[in-house]
């Protein structure tokens, strides 16, 4: 067969993920935290960007004039017009007199007793300032949360004044972590530090000592037994107890007994006294700030018995294009450069209001599926939660299962029942006994935990029970089903919950 050259014309279809594609999947992934980070990061990148909530402020043109703007507007005027795109309005923002505007006087202090009325004697304080006559503000009063290596400190320098031990001390309080443990290696501190292992160990019994009680343990029974030091209570009974944690949590009063050579009825003071103390000593302290969930998706009831499902607006952030700003660079521009960075600019900014617009029809359009068909569980509760799949919701929505994925992702809704992740109600099916409908998971572990919290201290139901009762009521489910459930749910064995029951946990 001979070697030929041939050109061939072939017509073919492919995708082609494309920047603003990329960006548009990006968004739709996205927490309504990280995504009001990311619009930040545009505003602050995109000079033709700008929040819609200045268009709301009053200007009668429809896109406000902010103070940035116009010193970037000015400095569009030069040759040097990018740079100053992104800089223009610092030195009015930060203080600083632009070139040939003159410095204005500072204030003369007010003197209330010169022209207002006499303050009495009881009256508090003024709460203006003497420059400005503004009120204070009052949260900068309030004082700082310290955490607990802020405490652990002070306490070190107050303890010892050997500068060594205040050396070792420190580095030993980097290694204690927000409970209060002590996570680190005494042999690896002391080597990085060149000190004797002796010193570190008598460096961590110091502030074993110091408060909470209990911080600096390596152990659960070093935290205890710290904390029972204090109040004179670590006898040797006490000790054999907290060697032998392990049989306390799976509730072997018998071998407990036998171990630390008490009766029942003293074990059951011991044990009281250690349910009294603090595994964690220091959750007590500010581990930083909590951010509460904030739903994407509202659920209320209708008059007429249907469900009205809403975007929570305060979790979109709105952005405009300014058009007339564009226009003024548009006619100011000189360069091919510069005529690719204004067109990129406005490129990159329809693109982001376009991406956040479909962002939210495709959450509402996702999240009014999933009330749909989780109709039964907002009506009547878990027990009713039917199962539910991505590929189910795609195909009624007419969308992707990659899209619903990600439009489920970091979003929560709120119902009359609570605020839940979107996740939630995608759950795995089991099926019916006498092969009806089928049951979802979430529905099944439910029904389990209901069984185990009504179960009587003298008739503790053991995994098999649980299986022949779902059965019963149409549950076609496997005894290892239900020993998963359970212990995904932390419920311990029926063995174990029969001591617990019976010691009166």
């Amino acid at each position: 067969m001979a070697l030929s050259h041939k050109l061939e014309l072939r017509q073919s279809q492919s995708l082609v993920m494309t920047p603003q594609l990329m960006q548009a999947i990006k968004l739709l992934q996205l927490s309504n935290l990280d995504l009001v980070a990311y619009v930040e990061a545009e505003l602050e990148r995109n000079p033709l960007l700008e929040r819609a909530e200045a268009e709301e402020s009053g200007d009668s043109d429809g896109a406000a004039e902010r103070p940035d703007d116009t010193a970037a507007r000015d400095a569009l005027e030069t040759d040097d017009w990018q740079e100053a795109a992104f800089a223009g309005g610092d030195r009015e923002s930060a203080g600083v007199a632009a070139p040939g505007a003159a410095a204005a006087d500072p204030p003369e202090p007010a003197n209330p007793r010169a022209d207002g009325p006499t303050v009495d004697a009881w009256t508090p304080p003024a709460r203006q300032s003497p420059a400005t006559g503004d009120d204070y503000n009052l949260e900068a009063f309030v004082a700082e949360e310290r955490s607990l290596a802020d405490r652990l400190v002070e306490q070190l320098g107050l303890a010892t004044a050997d500068p060594s031990a205040r050396l070792i001390g420190q580095q030993i309080i980097t290694e204690i972590d927000e409970t209060g443990y002590f996570r680190g290696e005494v042999a690896e501190i002391a080597e990085r530090l060149g000190a004797p292992p002796a010193e570190v160990e008598a460096t961590l019994a110091l502030i074993q000592a110091f408060d909470p009680p209990g911080v600096g343990a390596r152990n659960l029974a070093e935290c205890l037994a710290i904390q029972l030091r204090e109040r004179n209570r670590l006898d040797p009974a006490m000790q054999a107890l907290l060697a032998h944690l392990d049989l306390l949590a799976r509730r072997d009063m018998a071998a407990l007994t036998r171990i630390c050579g008490v009766d029942a009825a003293d074990l059951a003071d011991m044990i009281a006294e250690i349910r009294a103390l603090d595994p964690k000593p220091g959750n007590a302290y500010g581990n930083g700030i909590i951010q509460p969930v904030v739903p994407d998706v509202t659920v209320r009831p209708a008059l007429d018995g249907s469900w009205i499902v809403e975007l929570n607006s305060s979790t979109l952030p709105r952005v405009l294009i300014n058009q007339s700003y564009y226009a003024k660079v548009a006619r100011s521009r000189k360069t091919d450069t510069d005529k690719a960075y204004i067109a990129d600019c406005l490129q990159t900014a329809n693109w982001l209001v376009k991406s956040l617009d479909q962002r939210a029809k495709t959450i509402l359009k996702v999240a009014t599926e999933i009330v749909r068909q989780q109709d039964g569980f907002l009506a009547e509760g878990v027990q009713h939660l039917r199962p539910l799949n991505l590929k189910t919701v795609a195909e009624a929505i007419g969308m992707h299962e990659s899209t619903v994925s990600r439009v489920t992702s970091n979003k929560y809704m709120a119902t009359p029942r609570g605020i839940f992740e979107m996740k939630y109600f995608f759950t795995a099916s089991i099926a019916a006994a006498g092969g009806g409908e089928a049951h979802s998971a979430e529905a099944v572990r439910y029904r389990i935990r209901r069984l185990i919290d009504d179960e009587a201290p003298d008739d503790v139901l053991s995994d098999d029970t649980i299986v022949k009762v779902l059965r019963g009521s149409g549950i076609d489910i496997a005894r290892r089903t239900v020993a998963k459930y359970r212990e995904a749910m932390r419920i311990p064995s029926s063995v174990q919950r029969r001591r617990e029951k019976l010691a009166g946990g």
